[in-house]
């Protein structure tokens, strides 16, 4: 099987297993899936700047996608379903987003090599890890007991998660136009 029909074959099916997955099932694993990310950061050595170069674009476009659909879908859906008193654990959600797309930000200048590369995404991901772990201890059992939607919602979020990733530049990670 040519290798475009594979993966074509992988991505339809990938997308329909997912379209299956309540909203809590897909934010866990895009938390997965960037947690790996930073691990392979980590794992980097230290000339390795073509890497890591990738590694935080990858990082970057996966939270930011993930960051969108919770703030467009997930935290509106979260302030409706749960109660006053559990309402704070989503505006702690939405500033902690605001402080990793400052970060984020930061990287559409700093290159890998310069000082506070490492630094800064080292930081971005503390943050991240610790905003995962919140997320998972206390938002997410808080919404799964709240009786919203999660179905629904999950197909809501995974729609308008393919709208944005299809609009990430497909050259992610190549380097090779740089070198004409």
């Amino acid at each position: 099987m040519p290798r475009q029909i594979l993966t074509q074959t992988k991505t339809a099916a990938a997308t329909q297993a997912a379209q299956h997955q309540d909203a809590i099932e897909i934010l866990m694993d895009d938390h997965r899936a960037v947690e790996k990310l930073f691990d392979a950061f980590e794992k980097a050595g230290d000339d390795d700047l073509d890497a890591k170069t990738t590694l935080v674009r990858r990082a970057c476009e996966e939270l930011t996608v993930h960051a969108m659909i919770e703030e467009e879908l997930l935290y509106p859906a979260a302030q409706k379903a749960l109660d006053a008193d559990d309402r704070p654990d989503v505006e702690e959600a939405y500033v902690e987003h605001f402080l990793v797309k400052v970060l984020i930000d930061k990287f559409t200048t700093l290159r890998a090599g310069e000082a506070g590369f490492d630094a800064t995404f080292k930081v971005m991901s503390e943050m991240v890890r610790h905003h995962i772990e919140e997320e998972e201890s206390e938002l997410f059992p808080k919404l799964r007991k709240s009786g919203a939607d999660l179905n629904e919602l999950g197909t809501r979020m995974m729609r308008r998660k393919e709208e944005l990733e299809s609009k990430i530049p497909k050259d992610a990670g190549d380097n090779t136009m740089r070198l004409h």
